[in-house]
């Protein structure tokens, strides 16, 4: 009616009763992960390209670390195998947020623009869930062995011998690491219900996975406080690392990425459900 006040979308799956909503989610994701698939093997030279060029890349950052290692000894207090192993994490955890969110982030302002959103909204299942889990990247998975395969190897030239509760802490913290990239990833998405520059957004905080691979001991002042707490790059790679290098646990540290993963969630979440109330179909 003219002069009332437009309300704001509602996904379908809120007309389902709860206790059968969340049970549906294991088998949603399966089916998304087979069509994933499914279509990655049929475009397979593409798939092998990428896996090439993913690879090519690893490999450069390793020589150049290499270079850097042939006019010094250390970093601060980094030794040449620490930040192989630094690097090997941070490629980890990068692809791993590669094969599972970052495509789908990145899609988010393209729905929004041409208004495929809209039948989003109309699916009986959580939005922001399909949304992030729609596709996923294969190939991330394989690279990210590779990342994994250069951990280890790293690790054995370093000698370390981690205990069953270091290797926990540290498949944990990646995992925390990975909510952090896909939290932060998702507000630059959301973004896109604002503006129509979002992706440029996307690519620049892309851009700064760099800088995870690089030792914290490199930063300092407001640039290290800057990238620890903002945008918490120093914390997602050299925080694992650290909990296999320490014979003793840094609880302080391991809180603090605890507490920015926290944070960053709840973040997500309320820049989410505030871009939901802007959002009022793309025929408004």
């Amino acid at each position: 009616m003219p002069g009332s006040t437009p309300r704001p979308p509602v996904s379908t799956e809120a007309l389902l009763p709860p206790q059968h909503r969340w049970r549906r989610y294991p088998g949603i994701y399966l089916a998304l992960t087979r069509n994933s698939l499914s279509r990655d093997m049929t475009f397979k030279a593409n798939f092998l390209f990428w896996i090439f060029v993913e690879l090519l890349w690893f490999a450069l950052q390793l020589i150049f670390n290499n270079v850097i290692y042939l006019q010094t000894d250390t970093i601060g207090t980094w030794t040449k195998w620490e930040v192989v192993l630094l690097i090997g994490t941070s490629h980890f955890i990068q692809q791993i947020f590669q094969a599972l969110f970052l495509v789908n982030c990145t899609n988010l302002a393209d729905l929004v623009h041409t208004g495929k959103f809209d039948f989003m909204l109309l699916l009986p299942v959580n939005t922001r869930f399909l949304l992030s889990c729609r596709q996923i990247d294969i190939t991330g998975f394989i690279s990210a062995a590779s990342g994994l395969a250069v951990v280890i190897f790293a690790a054995t030239k370093l000698g370390l011998h981690p205990s069953v509760a270091q290797l926990a802490c540290y498949a944990g913290l990646c995992g925390v690491a990975i909510l952090i990239h896909y939290s932060m990833m998702f507000v630059m998405a959301s973004v896109s219900f604002w503006s129509i520059r979002a992706e440029g957004v996307m690519m620049a905080y892309y851009n700064l996975f760099s800088i995870a691979r690089i030792p914290d001991v490199a930063f300092a002042g407001p640039s290290r406080v800057f990238f620890t707490l903002v945008i918490p790059m120093l914390l997602v790679s050299n925080v694992p690392v650290k909990v296999l290098l320490q014979t003793v646990l840094d609880l302080k540290t391991v809180m603090l990425m605890l507490g920015v993963c926290v944070v960053a969630l709840v973040f997500s979440s309320f820049i989410w459900t505030r871009a939901l109330r802007q959002y009022t179909s793309a025929s408004s």
